[in-house]
């Protein structure tokens, strides 16, 4: 993507009411005043929020809510023009269910309030293979911390990704933490009927690639333990 478009789409981001982009200080010194009223202020609704992880284009926030009319949907990234895609197609769609947000994954926490948001995707994230670089795997377990900090009691965590090596640091790191694993398949498409509709229903871009040269998509559902 060329410098100038990017700016352009950096700009329209600036405009969109659908997208909330705080500096890294506002996040830092929990100065953004949607922290705890993320439902009132933003969506002004009381219905469920979800968050994807690493939204990328946004193609998998705006199909979840799709798919979910009833629930609230933030896309978070940090590259802006990047989930700008989904941001506009949501926007012309009259689309009120769905938001980005543009901050560090590591950041989260001071974003929204305990107990604030009810489910959690995250989807191709970069499995971060070097052990040099497992402090960036967004399941690592300082993230993970992060996620049980802010969802509710009952929450729940999706991780949806193509790389075997992700699948399984995840699952081991979850039996090792004892927490509460209630899917698990390391071809999610491989068996019919008994994936849920929201992991086989949807498809990004990169996800249609993997699946016509026959890579397998692994899925994972969990929620923590109290």
């Amino acid at each position: 993507m060329g410098s100038k478009n990017k700016l352009k789409r950096f700009r329209e981001n600036d405009n969109f009411t659908n997208v909330v982009q705080p500096t890294r200080e506002e996040a830092v010194n929990d100065g953004l005043n949607l922290k705890g009223n993320w439902n009132k202020n933003f969506f002004k609704n009381d219905n469920p929020i979800v968050l994807e992880l690493g939204c990328g284009k946004g193609e998998y926030s705006v199909g979840l809510a799709k798919q979910s009319p009833d629930k609230n949907f933030l896309g978070v990234d940090i590259k802006g023009a990047r989930f700008w895609r989904g941001a506009k197609t949501a926007l012309e769609e009259n689309m009120q269910n769905v938001g980005f947000l543009r901050t560090q994954i590591e950041l989260i926490d001071n974003l929204f309030a305990e107990n604030e948001v009810d489910e959690i995707w995250i989807t191709f994230p970069d499995p971060q293979i070097k052990f040099k670089r497992t402090k960036h795997r967004l399941t690592n377990e300082d993230f993970l911390k992060k996620y049980k900090k802010i969802l509710k009691k009952d929450g729940v965590v999706h991780l949806k990704t193509d790389s075997e090596f992700m699948h399984g640091y995840t699952l081991g790191l979850l039996h090792g933490l004892k927490e509460d694993i209630e899917f698990a398949h390391h071809d999610v498409y491989g068996i019919g009927d008994e994936a849920p509709a929201a992991v086989t229903g949807i498809q990004t871009y990169y996800e249609s690639q993997y699946l016509e040269i026959g890579k397998k998509i692994t899925y994972i559902r969990f929620k923590f333990r109290s």
